[in-house]
């Protein structure tokens, strides 16, 4: 959490509303996250932390598969259903590690996993100063759901929604 508060205010002058809302989504995955549906990564190089990235179950909100429960209700026979929609989260890659392909393999894990676990799509929220990341997603197989330019942590912000189908 500190680490990505630290490289966002001093890579884009982000203030400290942007550290607060990756606390409160890691706090969300510790205090409610199902080993079945969310996942999260470190990445290491020489038993150093260079990177991390979370998959978590989207709110059914962002889905746009046609299923109105979005999180998976009971299948036959009892089983709970795989939720619809994943959320890819609060991919850091650290600036001594960019350019050597951890964000992209971050990202290839997590996708890897949404399929394996039953995802039928998979959603993410970015910004689009956020080059090198966007990047990644394009060659991931996402594409642009919509953008809108709006302020948050002490920014003028393009907000962007990327979705990919599996």
């Amino acid at each position: 959490m500190q680490r990505h508060g630290a490289l966002y205010a001093s890579e884009y002058g982000w203030n400290d509303e942007f550290e607060g809302l990756v606390a409160r989504i890691v706090a969300d995955y510790a205090d409610s996250h199902d080993p079945r549906w969310d996942r999260g990564w470190i990445a290491e190089i020489d038993g150093e932390p260079v990177g991390s990235i979370f998959c978590v179950r989207a709110d059914p909100s962002e889905s746009a598969v046609d299923d109105a429960s979005g999180r998976g209700d009971v299948a036959a026979g009892g089983v709970p259903a795989a939720p619809v929609t994943a959320k890819l989260r609060l991919l850091l890659v650290e600036p001594s590690a960019r350019g050597m392909g951890v964000g992209g393999r971050l990202v290839d894990e997590c996708i890897r996993f949404a399929k394996s676990a039953g995802y039928r799509e998979m959603v993410l929220f970015t910004h689009d100063i956020l080059d090198s990341a966007r990047r990644i997603y394009q060659r991931a197989g996402f594409v642009l759901d919509s953008e809108e330019r709006k302020p948050a942590y002490g920014k003028d912000l393009v907000h962007q929604h990327w979705r990919r189908n599996f």
